[in-house]
């Protein structure tokens, strides 16, 4: 437990992080931000978090984003 203390993404899901970010930017604009095919071609919660969940680099890219959006502090 005390190395989650500092992580801000404790207790969030990707599942929570993806639908936040999509309710906010939308998929085009999450496509712009965030340039891999999941979020631009046919876009849906479950294909993305099925490749985010297999592809390190691109899940970071998207906590990156989510921290960096005024809801992720």
């Amino acid at each position: 437990m005390q190395q989650q203390a500092n992580n801000p993404l404790h207790g969030k899901t990707l599942e929570d992080i993806l639908n936040k970010l999509v309710s906010h930017y939308g998929w085009d604009e999450l496509g712009e931000r965030i340039r891999i095919n999941c979020f631009n071609d046919s876009p849906s919660i479950k294909s993305s978090l099925k490749f985010l969940r297999k592809t390190d680099w691109a899940r970071k890219k998207v906590e990156d984003l989510y921290l960096s959006t005024s809801f992720g502090t």
